[in-house]
């Protein structure tokens, strides 16, 4: 059961460091978690924990987002230290340890992989990178649909939103990192499995 002491301390921290917008699509996130967790009996409070916290450093400036990712001990690929928007997600990793001594590897491997995805997820960090796209404050074209796949299987959800993300990236010509291409394959021989059946 979660200390609501410690969850008031967080949501203080959040309150005073996001954008109010960030801040609601931080408790929009934590919110989703539950719900996918109880879908798919995962861990609550996990679940909860990483869905708020997932973008602690997202208005952090780019610097110290930076400085965070090069000193970081978790597996951080070179294509993913040369695109400033997936700083974050290691930096806030980084963040929960330090600031609030949250030594759970679950709940660290949520937020780093929960804007790249990554080969082997945990059901939380399916629930955490699945939550944060779909989202009550989510308005994008395919947000509908995505929820669907999200309440019928973790896998299909996962599959059809690693391949958005990834048309996505090579449709602007970015970098994809390889944790992302290494979970794209996973889950694509996961749906490939599926049809066969």
């Amino acid at each position: 059961m979660l200390d609501k002491k410690l969850v008031g301390s967080y949501k203080d921290y959040l309150k005073k460091n996001l954008s109010k917008k960030r801040y609601n699509h931080s408790i929009n996130v934590a919110a989703e978690a539950v719900k996918l967790a109880d879908k798919y009996d995962a861990d609550r409070d996990k679940c909860y924990l990483a869905g708020l916290l997932h973008d602690i450093a997202k208005e952090l400036d780019t610097q110290s987002q930076l400085s965070f990712v090069n000193n970081s001990q978790l597996d951080v690929c070179e294509i993913e230290k040369k695109s400033s928007p997936l700083y974050h997600a290691v930096a806030g990793a980084e963040m929960i340890q330090d600031l609030f001594g949250i030594k759970d590897n679950e709940i660290i491997r949520a937020i780093r992989y929960h804007t790249v995805a990554r080969a082997q997820m945990s059901k939380t960090e399916q629930i955490i990178y699945l939550a944060d796209l779909i989202s009550v404050d989510r308005d994008y074209k395919d947000v509908k649909r995505m929820r669907k796949y999200a309440y019928q299987s973790l896998e299909k959800a996962m599959y059809e939103a690693l391949k958005f993300s990834v048309g996505d990236s090579v449709k602007k010509g970015n970098t994809i990192p390889v944790s992302t291409v290494e979970a794209y394959n996973e889950f694509c021989s996961y749906e490939k499995d599926l049809r066969k059946e």
